[in-house]
């Protein structure tokens, strides 16, 4: 079935169904756009080549935005980041993800959400939250001093934001 602005619509309210946290949901839809497609240049194929992307939500304070695109990266990892800038690429391979919470966690556009917290690293890996949440500048700076007071232990910064199948400690 070919993608359309409402099936798009359909994909991205099934992900924010599976958020428990209302403060990400409002966040987000406060930077949802309508649905509308744009030529991009896929900067891994012939030169000029160009395929449809769907842009699907826009941070006015990054320029930064997320499309959805059935081809380059997709169908494995629609969901892209992308800059809204003069040079219209698909970048990275990096910047693709399988779901649309996935590509927003990932993006600039999530930092003003007060989410962030410091995870400690055990040995055999696993984080345990250290910190209660705040911003992400704060969340940073303490990283920052724990890394140097205690060099024995891995410190990160991530959420505890419950998502589909979301990674405790992101």
């Amino acid at each position: 079935m070919p993608i359309s602005a409402e099936i798009l619509k359909t994909l991205i309210e099934g992900e924010l169904a599976t958020v428990s946290d209302a403060r990400v949901i409002a966040h987000i839809r406060g930077m949802l756009v309508e649905p509308h497609a744009v030529l991009r240049t896929w900067d891994y194929g012939e030169p000029g080549q160009q395929y449809p992307c769907w842009m699907v939500l826009r941070d006015a304070h990054s320029g930064g935005e997320i499309a959805y695109c059935e081809y380059g990266f997709g169908p494995c990892s629609p969901w892209g980041l992308v800059s809204s800038g003069e040079h219209q690429s698909m970048g990275m391979d990096s910047g693709w993800f399988n779901t649309f919470l996935d590509a927003f966690f990932e993006s600039v556009a999530c930092v003003e959400l007060p989410i962030w917290r410091v995870f400690g690293e055990d040995r055999d890996g696993t984080r345990v939250p250290v910190t209660d949440e705040g911003a992400w500048e704060a969340t940073w700076s303490r990283i920052s001093d724990l890394r140097s007071c205690d060099q024995t232990k891995r410190y990160h910064c991530g959420h505890s934001v419950d998502y589909g199948l979301a990674r405790s400690g992101h």
